[in-house]
C-alpha cells in the first residue's frame, strides 16, 4: 500500500486509502502506525474504502512543533476527510485510536455514521496513571524507546502468544523500535491529558461496536465492557483467550466485527 499525504496545521500528514464503497476509519494505537491494520483492511477494502492516518508523530507523520491534545488528532481527521471529499464514515479506533475516534464524535458526531472501540475505552487515567505517562514520556526522549519497549511489549498478547507467535511479536517489536521517540512521547502526553468520554455514552445514536479480549492486560476487559453497557443498542464482542492486539491475535474475527459494524 502506497502511503499518501495531506497537510494540517502545516504538519504534513500521511494516510493510506484502498478500496471502494462506504468509508471505513481505522485509526492505530500507540506507538504504531496505519500497517497494524493491513490484514483487516486487506479483507474490508474488498468491500469498502478504508482509510488509515498515520497520527501525528507516529509512522509516517511528522511531528507538530507544539504539544497537541485528542482535539488535535481529530481535527487532522476531519482535514483529511475534507480533502478526500468523505462527508461520513465508520470511525474505529483500536486502544490510543479509540481514544481519537471518541473526540472525533464529540466534535464532529454529524460525520460518524458508525462508532467503533477496539482495545479501548472511554474513561479518562486516574492520575496515578497520567503521573506514569508522563514519567515514561520523560524517560523516551531520555533514553529511546528501549524502556517503553521493555514496559508495554509484554502487556500487548495473551501470554500464549508469546511462545506459539513469535512472528507477530517480532513484528511488533519492530514498529515500536522504528517509532520517533519525540513522537512517542508527545503522543503519551497527550493521552495522559485526555478527558473521560464517558459524557458522550448517552448521546451514541450510530451504530456502536466494543471488541475486547478477555486477556488484555493493559486495558481490563471490565472498563471496555462498561462502555457497551451504557449504550444499549452496542454489540460487545468478547474473543476469549485474546490480549491488547485483536489485529494481530485474530485478525479475520475483528474484520468481521467490522464488517457488521458497517453494514
Amino acid at each position: 500500500m502506497i502511503t499518501k499525504r495531506y497537510r494540517n496545521d502545516d504538519v504534513d500528514l500521511a494516510y493510506a486509502d484502498e478500496g471502494r464503497g462506504e468509508t471505513l476509519v481505522l485509526i492505530h494505537g500507540h506507538p504504531l502506525s496505519h500497517v497494524t491494520w493491513d490484514e483487516q483492511a486487506a479483507i474490508l477494502c474488498r468491500d469498502y474504502r478504508v482509510i488509515r492516518p498515520d497520527l501525528r508523530g507516529l509512522g509516517a507523520s511528522a511531528l507538530s512543533p507544539v504539544p497537541f491534545q485528542m482535539e488535535t488528532l481529530a481535527d487532522d481527521l476531519a482535514a483529511l476527510l475534507d480533502v478526500l471529499g468523505i462527508a461520513r464514515a465508520a470511525i474505529v479506533g483500536h486502544s490510543l485510536g479509540g481514544y481519537v475516534a471518541l473526540a472525533f464524535y464529540r466534535r464532529y458526531r454529524e460525520r460518524v455514521g458508525a462508532l467503533g472501540l477496539v482495545s479501548s475505552r472511554v474513561q479518562g487515567d486516574t492520575p496515578e496513571l497520567a503521573e506514569m505517562r508522563m514519567a515514561m514520556a520523560d524517560r523516551i526522549e531520555r533514553e529511546g524507546m528501549g524502556p517503553f519497549i521493555d514496559f508495554v511489549l509484554p502487556l500487548f498478547f495473551a501470554e500464549r502468544v508469546y511462545e506459539e507467535r513469535p512472528d507477530i511479536v517480532g513484528r511488533t517489536r519492530r514498529l515500536l523500535a522504528d517509532c520517533s521517540p519525540r513522537g512517542a512521547a508527545e503522543m503519551y502526553r497527550a493521552m495522559a491529558r485526555r478527558p473521560s468520554s464517558e459524557d458522550l455514552l448517552a448521546d451514541i445514536t450510530v451504530p456502536f461496536l466494543v471488541v475486547t479480549g478477555t486477556a488484555d492486560a493493559l486495558i481490563p476487559p471490565g472498563l471496555q465492557r462498561y462502555a457497551a453497557d451504557a449504550v444499549p443498542h452496542a454489540r460487545y464482542v468478547e474473543l476469549a483467550g485474546c490480549g491488547h492486539f485483536p489485529l494481530y491475535e485474530r485478525p479475520i474475527e475483528t474484520a468481521e466485527a467490522l464488517r457488521e459494524l458497517i453494514a
